[in-house]
């Protein structure tokens, strides 16, 4: 890790806001490029965080980010309408440097954490959009979006939670993680591409995106 990031790193968690402004500004322009730079490369690629991802996801998509922890991802005020969209956001990350033996490719899937009947329920109601992020070691390829009530998308939704509590849930049960991927809204009326990398990045990604998503995209976002 950068040296000068991990010394910013430690004064921000020791140190008063003053003294940390002091320090920065003593930095050159090239090693303030390269904290910022190497800070972001960081947190892209963080195995245990998305906050970073879902950002991005939402402000290229036109959502307000959630920066709290529980809720919907990002929120936009429909001035037609007069009511506020909401969105989900399910940023995954391909790292290149991974040593698992067969990492999973970017297959336009997620999941739901923790996910309940009354938490479907209310996706149900309120129908957010769900945003689907491609990345590759913290670079964006792809977004595509698509509404919550598409049926087949909340069949294997569903499903799934039928499976957990087949008499019914109990409190404090949940289902730890509620999965799926593109072959469960490929062909949704509402699927579309939100944003997608030039035609160069995409088929330099192409080896960890899975087939049918890399053909969709290729196809689609001309």
């Amino acid at each position: 890790m950068n040296k000068d990031l991990e010394q910013l790193m430690i004064d921000y968690a020791t140190k008063e806001h003053p003294e940390i402004n002091v320090n920065l500004l003593g930095k050159s322009k090239n090693n303030l490029i390269s904290i910022l730079t190497d800070l972001l490369t960081m947190y892209f690629n963080d195995l245990n965080s998305s906050t970073m991802r879902e950002i991005v996801v939402a402000l290229i998509a036109g959502y307000v980010p959630n920066l709290k922890k529980l809720g919907y991802n990002g929120f936009r005020h429909n001035t037609l309408t007069g009511k506020t969209e909401h969105c989900e956001i399910k940023p995954r990350n391909y790292r290149t440097d991974s040593t698992a033996k067969s990492p999973s490719k970017l297959n336009g899937g997620g999941n739901f954490t923790d996910y309940t009947l009354e938490r479907f329920k209310k996706h149900q109601r309120e129908n957010p959009k769900m945003l689907i992020g491609g990345f590759v070691d913290g670079h964006l390829i792809f977004i595509v979006g698509f509404n919550f009530n598409e049926q087949s998308f909340t069949f294997r939704l569903e499903e799934q939670l039928k499976r957990q509590f087949p008499s019914g849930r109990k409190a404090g049960e949940y289902k730890r993680s509620v999965k799926f991927t593109f072959k469960h809204y490929k062909d949704v009326e509402s699927l579309k591409i939100i944003h997608i990398a030039p035609i160069q990045e995409l088929i330099k990604a192409k080896p960890y995106i899975t087939g049918p998503v890399f053909n969709y995209l290729e196809k689609n976002g001309k």
